[in-house]
C-alpha cells in the first residue's frame, strides 16, 4: 500500500508540473506582437502593439533615434578615438511583449537580433486616488560587430546599456501618453560607462487598460507640448485683447465727443446779438 501510495503520489506531482508547463506555455503563446508600421505616413515612425487572447493590450506608436558612442583604432595602431553611430529604429522591426495588471514590456528587435530595445511599464498609486503608469526601465543591446553602423570598431561584441531609476512619461491610469516633441533618455553602457541617448518623438503610448482594440484611449498630453500650445495662442490672445482696448477707447472717444457737442452752446445765428455779448 505504501509503494502503491507513493506511486500515486508520484504520478500526481508529474502530472501537475505538466499541466503547469502547459499552462504556461499556453498563456505565453496567447500573448504575441504585431507590426502596424505601414499606417504611419511618417517614414520615420513605428506603430507595434502586443495582443493577449486576440486583443490589444500594449501599443507604442513614436519615432525614436540612438546615438551610441564607440572605440576605433588611431591611425597610430596605438590610441583609441570614440566615435559615434546613429542609428534609426526601423518600421520593419520584430515585435514581442508581455502585458500584466501592473507590469508590462514590449520588445522591439532588428538586424536578426543585432539590435534589441526593451521598455518596461509599471503601474503604481502616487497617492491613495491618483494611478499612474510610467516607464521603469529602457534596455537597448547592440552589437558593434554590425558594420552597417559600426566601421572598423575596437574589439567589437554586444553590449547593453540601461537606465538607472528611471521614472518617464508618468501619466494619469486609463490613458494614453502623447507628445510631438522630443524626450531624450541616457542609458549607461557595458562598453566602459558609455552614454547611449535615446531620442524618442512623436509618440503615443498606452501599455495598460486599452478599452478598444488598435485604438488609444484619451490623450494625456506632455508638458512640452501644453507649453509649446500656449506660446502659438498666446499671441493671438494678447492680440485680441489689444484690439478689444482700441475699439473701446474708439467707442469712449466717439461718446465723449458726442456729449461735448451736446451740452456746449450754440453761437447766435444773428449777428445783431453779438452786440450784447
Amino acid at each position: 500500500m505504501e509503494r502503491f501510495g507513493f506511486r500515486t503520489l508520484d504520478s500526481a506531482r508529474v502530472l501537475l508540473c505538466v499541466f503547469g508547463i502547459l499552462a504556461r506555455s499556453e498563456v505565453l503563446g496567447e500573448q504575441e506582437g504585431e507590426n502596424l508600421s505601414g499606417l504611419s505616413t511618417n517614414p520615420d515612425k513605428g506603430i507595434f502593439a502586443v495582443r493577449e487572447n486576440g486583443t490589444t493590450c500594449l501599443m507604442v506608436e513614436f519615432a525614436v533615434r540612438f546615438i551610441v558612442p564607440y572605440d576605433v583604432l588611431a591611425l597610430n595602431g596605438i590610441d583609441l578615438i570614440t566615435e559615434q553611430a546613429y542609428l534609426p529604429l526601423p518600421r520593419g522591426a520584430e515585435i514581442s511583449g508581455k502585458c500584466g495588471d501592473t507590469d508590462a514590456e514590449i520588445v522591439i528587435s532588428w538586424k536578426n537580433n543585432a539590435y534589441t530595445l526593451r521598455i518596461y511599464f509599471s503601474k503604481e498609486f502616487r497617492d491613495k486616488e491618483n494611478e499612474v503608469w510610467k516607464i521603469s526601465k529602457v534596455q537597448f543591446i547592440y552589437d558593434t560587430s554590425e558594420t552597417s553602423h559600426f566601421i572598423n570598431a575596437y574589439n567589437p561584441g554586444k553590449h547593453t546599456a540601461n537606465s538607472h531609476r528611471l521614472s518617464a512619461l508618468v501619466t494619469p491610469a486609463g490613458r494614453s501618453y502623447v507628445c510631438t516633441a522630443q524626450q531624450t533618455l541616457t542609458l549607461i553602457s557595458t562598453d566602459h560607462q558609455k552614454g547611449v541617448t535615446v531620442t524618442m518623438s512623436d509618440i503615443q503610448i498606452q501599455p495598460f487598460d486599452i478599452n478598444s482594440d488598435f485604438v488609444f484611449s484619451e490623450a494625456y498630453k506632455c508638458i512640452t507640448d501644453q507649453r509649446e500650445r500656449l506660446e502659438e495662442t498666446l499671441p493671438l490672445i494678447l492680440g485680441f485683447i489689444l484690439g478689444l482696448i482700441v475699439v473701446i477707447t474708439l467707442a469712449i472717444y466717439h461718446f465723449h465727443l458726442k456729449l461735448t457737442m451736446q451740452t456746449q452752446q450754440p453761437l447766435p445765428a444773428d449777428r445783431t446779438m453779438y452786440k450784447n455779448m
